[in-house]
């Protein structure tokens, strides 16, 4: 599909047309295209395109649960801008549009303004349809279902609630006296080691138990780990505290979080095409830190609903109160203040905090931006060569650099 309203050759295959039926999960044209193995995604020894056949088909590295869509797609208008001149600074060193999408290996782009089309682009063959990786941005898809159980009194204690008494098997562990809001701010006190390319990290002993396949695996792994400090004292950044949710999750709903994200979200919202999630094991429970595959434009559509305030319709689907927790700065227990939320991450550039914006954020340059002060929300996907933080050019910045630029645009109205 062209870029909207630029001019740049961003080109890439036409979305089907309005009278084309949705596609399903099983009816997918990447779906012959070679793919590499999940410990090359995170060892980061994928060459790019075989990084990018890979990421579109993540569903084929794990058995994955399908979210079905509705069939009745949220419309997402476009409207004509000229965003020639969109410029970002960063480190003294000026990028434009063709540097950003360039150097930092971004496959899909979608910038929506006030829920309209402002600009949208596809690379290395990716398209509408194509279903793409979220790695981490699934994190704060599964807190956000969090959130809908605790408005739909599934789970009482809220924000309270003891993890073991929903977790049984992390009973005895150093999980005994950690809150659904220490797990959500990563504040639990358990020790533990993200770093994705350490083969003997405790993220990755995490992905061995997941390529096994063994129903349980993840939990002994979690149930393992030694405490480090008192819950709600130290955030600590941890894919298998998001695991740890997606089981708490599911023993309050009592169904397959697929099920309840399509129930409560994808299908009212009117997401386009079905999604999959990878399972722990197969028929399991979902992987809750990663593994969801969807399109650039439910991931925008995602971000709508949240810059929406969590509602459909008009009706919430998130307790009183949860969005402005959810997506600020934690305060940890001794008063010290941490940029990340409920496994959202908040801004973490002066004019995007300024704004209040946060993000949902994955390895390999995957993101969903909220801007609510301007009424914006940018959907990317990419595909980075390692999951080190490498980027050349910081993506906050550079939306930041596009926010000013529909300021200074003559005639433009901010929605701040």
């Amino acid at each position: 599909m062209a870029s909207r309203s630029f001019r740049p050759d961003c080109s890439s295959p036409s979305r089907p047309s309005r009278s084309e039926p949705r596609r399903s999960a099983t009816d997918y044209r990447h779906a012959n295209e070679p793919v590499g193995s999940v410990e090359q995604i995170y060892g980061g020894q994928l060459v790019p395109d075989l990084a990018v056949s890979t990421f579109r088909n993540i569903d084929r590295l794990f058995p994955s649960r399908v979210i079905a869509a509705g069939k009745r797609p949220r419309p997402l208008p476009p409207i004509s801008r000229n965003l020639e001149g969109w410029v970002a600074t960063v480190n003294g060193e000026p990028y434009d549009l063709y540097d950003y999408l360039a150097l930092n290996n971004v496959t899909g782009l979608l910038v929506l303004h006030r829920g309209n089309v402002l600009f949208e682009t596809y690379q290395r063959g990716n398209a509408p349809d194509t279903r793409w990786m979220s790695m981490s941005v699934a994190k704060s898809v599964c807190s956000t279902l969090a959130g809908m159980a605790i408005r739909d009194g599934l789970i009482p204690e809220g924000l309270g609630a003891r993890v073991v008494d929903y977790v049984p098997l992390l009973k005895g562990s150093a999980y005994d006296g950690v809150s659904l809001r220490d797990l959500l701010m990563m504040a639990s006190g358990v020790a533990w080691n993200e770093t994705y390319t350490d083969p003997e990290s405790d993220r990755r002993s995490l992905l061995r138990a997941q390529v096994a396949q063994a129903p349980g695996g993840a939990m002994a792994v979690m149930a393992a780990l030694p405490r480090a400090a008192e819950p709600g004292r130290v955030h600590n950044y941890s894919t298998g505290e998001t695991q740890i949710l997606a089981e708490l999750v599911h023993a309050a709903v009592n169904r397959p979080l697929a099920d309840y994200l399509s129930e409560k979200l994808w299908q009212p919202f009117g997401m386009e095409s079905d999604a999959t999630w990878w399972l722990e094991s197969a028929g399991g429970i979902e992987v809750g830190g990663s593994g969801i595959g969807a399109t650039l434009r439910d991931y925008a559509r995602f971000g709508q609903f949240m810059l929406e305030g969590g509602k459909v319709d008009g009706e919430p689907l998130l307790p009183d109160g949860w969005m402005a927790e959810a997506t600020r700065p934690t305060t940890l227990a001794d008063g010290e203040l941490v940029d990340y939320g409920f496994m959202w991450w908040t801004a973490w550039t002066p004019p995007s905090r300024k704004d209040r914006a946060y993000a949902a954020r994955g390895i390999h340059g995957q993101l969903v931006y909220i801007n609510p002060a301007h009424d914006i929300v940018i959907a990317q996907n990419a595909a980075a060569p390692k999951p080190k933080g490498r980027i050349v050019i910081d993506p906050m910045a550079f939306f930041d650099a596009l926010v000013a630029h529909l300021d200074r645009r003559p005639g433009a109205a901010s929605s701040s």
